[in-house]
């Protein structure tokens, strides 16, 4: 007889076993048997992974608990949840929420069919992103614009149009990782052109870029470093001594501005390149994004000469690319508001510029709601972020709710997952819920969620 201990990957059951059992029947009539067995084969393929490294293997009711919690958070889709975490645009939690106005327009398109390809005084086929792209050339004085799926793409197919098997010239300081392990050498490399990085990490000159130039250069890109900053012994280029550059070697000036900011500041403490002004500084095409400081939906735009615009528009890639009807209809919306004098009503613009005395005046009435249960909420000052890769370093001052319990972590948790969900910052021995990014009419449900996790704090306590 052989010795050693038994292999516990023999108690794990079958996936046909689990969906026989009574909980298995259950999920499989709510959400659908294939939905519910894919689940289970993903949650035992985990069990039997662990079971091999000599982990004990869970129960049957535990693999079944953990297959039909995904099973259910798959089939109920995206959750909405309040952010109390002070990020204007959080990318984790779908960066700019979108104004009213935005959300009647994609229900208006979405519930029925739309002009959306024709024009209907002909009857001919039109172009689905005519009209924002109109009202991008009005409001910053483009010569042309167009309009694709988000930002990473539109500088994927300006670099594949302009400069694929080409040279660009790019400083090392500006060579940024977007987010999700995507960078700017990446994207190029993906367009078919060859990445040239000039100058230092810190510090870039003019010079830097003449000595590189050849015969083989097909354009000049400046990538505004968005989501950092560097600070003390640096130097960079500006846009208008690119622009000369590029102009003087009968190559494209590509300038990406990142935050969608297109003809001022719009009253934000920031001193982040305008489209505009990359426009004015001489820059052949601009690029930005729509879901960032413009405050809509997730859209990449590309403006400037009429000459270039078209190239891009001819290209294969942008048919891949393009909006769908809902983001055209939303960002059709928010241009809307942002041209005619209304940007308040966009949730962004609100929040990066309401006072901070208002603000104060919301963590108060939720501190005061909780007040009753729970002895540690006090009022606190704090700053909040813009995020979503705009403007880093700039804090604006705020206000929240601070809550002191014995495990911050495990509390902060309980908000997360609990309903309605909630997400706020660990701060020590502290969870701090910041206001500035909490609507008034959800002061009420953060109060509810407290209380709740409370409740389970209370539990933990007891064991």
């Amino acid at each position: 007889m052989s010795g050693g201990p038994p292999d516990s990957r023999r108690t794990i059951p079958s996936v046909d076993a689990l969906l026989r059992s009574a909980p298995g029947r259950r999920a499989t009539a709510t959400f659908g048997r294939p939905l519910v067995k894919r689940a289970l084969t993903l949650c035992l393929d985990q069990v039997r992974t662990a079971a091999a490294e000599g982990a004990p293997a869970p129960s049957e009711d535990e693999i079944l608990a953990r297959a039909l919690a995904l099973a259910s958070r798959t089939a109920t889709g995206l959750t909405p949840v309040i952010n109390a975490t002070g990020v204007i645009l959080h990318t984790n939690l779908g960066r700019a929420p979108l104004p009213a106005a935005a959300l009647d327009a994609v229900k208006r398109t979405a519930r029925g069919y739309s002009d959306l390809e024709v024009e209907r005084e002909t009857g001919r086929r039109g172009s689905r992103t005519s009209r924002i792209e109109l009202q991008l050339c009005a409001m910053t004085g483009a010569e042309s614009a167009l309009v694709v799926n988000n930002g990473a793409a539109a500088l994927l197919l300006c670099l594949a149009t302009l400069a694929k098997g080409k040279q660009v010239l790019v400083s090392r300081g500006e060579l940024i990782e977007i987010g999700g392990e995507f960078r700017i050498p990446d994207i190029v490399a993906a367009s078919g052109a060859k990445l040239v990085e000039v100058g230092t990490t810190n510090r870039t000159r003019i010079g830097d870029y003449r000595s590189a130039v050849t015969d083989r250069l097909g354009a000049i890109l400046k990538v505004h470093p968005s989501n950092y900053r560097v600070v003390g012994f640096t130097a960079s280029v500006g846009a208008a001594d690119l622009a000369t550059l590029g102009h003087r070697h009968d190559v494209p000036f590509l300038f990406d501005v990142g935050s969608g900011l297109l003809a001022d500041t719009q009253g934000m403490p920031s001193d982040e390149p305008t489209v505009t002004g990359a426009l004015a500084d001489g820059a052949d095409l601009v690029v930005c994004s729509g879901d960032k400081l413009l405050g809509g939906p997730q859209a990449g735009m590309i403006l400037g000469r009429v000459d270039l615009v078209a190239r891009l528009r001819r290209h294969p890639i942008a048919r891949a690319v393009r909006l769908d009807k809902m983001q055209v209809a939303a960002l059709g919306a928010v241009l809307r508001l942002a041209s005619s004098g209304r940007r308040d009503q966009l949730p962004v613009i609100h929040m990066v510029r309401e006072p901070a005395t208002s603000v104060r005046l919301r963590a108060a009435r939720l501190a005061e709601t909780v007040g009753g249960d729970l002895e540690h909420a006090h009022v606190h000052r704090c700053e909040s972020v813009i995020g979503g890769g705009s403007m880093p370093g700039t804090t604006i001052p705020s206000w929240g709710v601070r809550i002191q319990v014995s495990d911050p972590p495990a509390f902060a948790s309980r908000l997360r997952n609990g309903d309605p969900a909630v997400f706020g910052r660990v701060e020590q021995e502290h969870v701090l819920l910041d206001v500035r990014t909490v609507a008034d009419d959800e002061v009420s449900d953060v109060a509810r969620a407290i209380l709740y996790a409370i409740e389970g704090d209370d539990l933990d306590d007891e064991d």
